[in-house]
């Protein structure tokens, strides 16, 4: 089957900062949002040259492995935060979070790593796609299978404290997984900036009324989808 997306791409630099350290990309077959961090002009280099290093993806997608593709490009993309980290000792802190889906037909490659959030509205449902590599998420983790509760303000503390970014050092592996993309499915790929002060069922609500208002028509074989960038807990994503 042959899917066509419809994108858009916004960015807001908020209230608190003079600079925006997030970069995002929306194309005909990639989609993408990176949250960079590490000082005031750190952040903004390390996402952006991300962002950058995996934009021509969206040229040709086509290829046997998306998974694989995506995983290479993240990988790229990482060693060339490397080389400017060498280059730049004074960029030596950044680094940068990345969700990113790359298309072909109906199958999506979704690549993750950090706190930035990938959301799927299906069939009047909210999904999360992505887990947040955070601390408080960690622990949340290892408390359940050790079938303990974990301290609310322990992980309150660690809750934007990250444990895997893209930052030019080795084993930083992102999540990688291979997606089936449906009819009239939407997605919002989003930094913390939208997913933090805005809860799951505002999102939800302003999904669905641009899903609604942007419906397929009867036998186009178009699968509408948008991407924020400034970017309670919805279900987990179905695969």
């Amino acid at each position: 089957m042959n899917v066509a997306i419809r994108y858009a791409a916004g960015s807001d630099i908020g209230c608190n900062r003079e600079n925006n350290e997030d970069s995002g990309y929306a194309g005909a077959r990639l989609i993408a949002v990176a949250d960079g961090m590490g000082g005031y002009a750190g952040g903004e280099v390390a996402s952006s040259t991300v962002i950058g290093s995996l934009r021509s993806l969206d040229a040709d997608a086509r290829g046997d492995d998306l998974v694989d593709m995506l995983g290479r490009a993240v990988a790229e993309a990482n060693e060339k935060l490397r080389i400017v980290r060498e280059e730049r000792p004074d960029l030596s802190r950044m680094g940068t979070t990345l969700t990113a889906m790359l298309w072909s037909g109906s199958s999506v490659a979704l690549a993750h790593i950090g706190d930035s959030r990938g959301y799927l509205l299906r069939d009047g449902e909210l999904f999360q796609m992505t887990q947040d590599h955070t601390m408080d998420e960690l622990l949340k983790a290892e408390a359940e299978q050790s079938g303990q509760t974990p301290d609310p303000a322990e992980t309150s503390r660690l809750s934007h404290v990250l444990y895997r970014v893209l930052d030019g050092r080795d084993d930083r592996e992102p999540d990688l997984r291979l997606r089936e993309a449906r009819l009239g499915d939407r997605y919002l790929l989003c930094s913390d900036g939208l997913s933090g002060p805005v809860d799951a069922q505002t999102i939800y609500e302003v999904l669905s009324a641009e899903a609604t208002r942007t419906a397929p028509s009867p036998g186009s074989s178009s699968s509408p989808a948008r991407t924020a960038a400034p970017t309670t807990s919805p279900r987990s994503s179905p695969t």
